[in-house]
């Protein structure tokens, strides 16, 4: 079993990644638990999810980093021994440190595959997000194991450059690849680079 954490902020391109990903193994018999985690109460994304099709694990009211890490390892137990996939992706809020989650994901299931971190980046807030959260921002990428430069398709060249450079400098050893979820660009590679 492989466990992808999908990391990155608000607006990202998270859950719309999360459905790709998820048609993908579907697409190639592969049984898919998804766990969706949203610290408001009414949970948005796993309301979407559902009625896309997708069968989806909901952990409102909080950060399953934090304040629901027990309700978290609870839930990954009860995936493993209820439904026992093949793949689980776990997308966790955008206020969330992907590496946390991937340490309670250790902990809480007995020999995975491979649990990796996806690090997702908008494109169009990503000056905003640097200038005002770029600790933070910083700290949510250090754990990925690669990166994804979301939403090309709003970028020009020469913006997509520098921001794949600045990301190049701040994370050198960490592979980088623009992307557009909305048109499927890149995509084929993001799947290539997926166990």
């Amino acid at each position: 079993m492989y466990v992808y954490i999908l990391g990155g902020f608000l607006g990202s391109g998270k859950t719309s990644l999360l459905m790709r990903l998820a048609s993908m193994y579907i697409e190639r018999k592969l049984r898919v638990a998804l766990l969706v985690n949203e610290s408001g109460e009414v949970g948005v994304d796993g309301a979407t999810l559902k009625a896309e099709g997708y069968d989806a694990i909901e952990l409102p009211n909080g950060c399953i980093c934090c304040s629901l890490s027990g309700t978290l390892q609870n839930a990954l137990r009860n995936i493993k021994s209820d439904i026992d996939p093949d793949i689980i992706i776990i997308e966790p809020t955008g206020l969330a440190l992907p590496h946390k989650v991937k340490e309670l994901v250790r902990i809480s299931m007995i020999d995975p595959d491979g649990c990796f971190i996806i690090g997702i980046v908008d494109v169009q807030r990503f000056d905003d997000l640097i200038k005002k959260k770029g600790e933070f921002f910083k700290r949510q990428m250090h754990g990925s194991d690669f990166i994804l430069v979301n939403k090309s398709d709003l970028a020009n060249p020469q913006r997509l450059d520098e921001i794949k450079s600045w990301m190049s400098s701040e994370f050198p050893e960490k592979p980088l690849l623009s992307i557009s979820v909305k048109t499927g660009e890149n995509l084929d590679k993001v799947y290539e680079m997926m166990k």
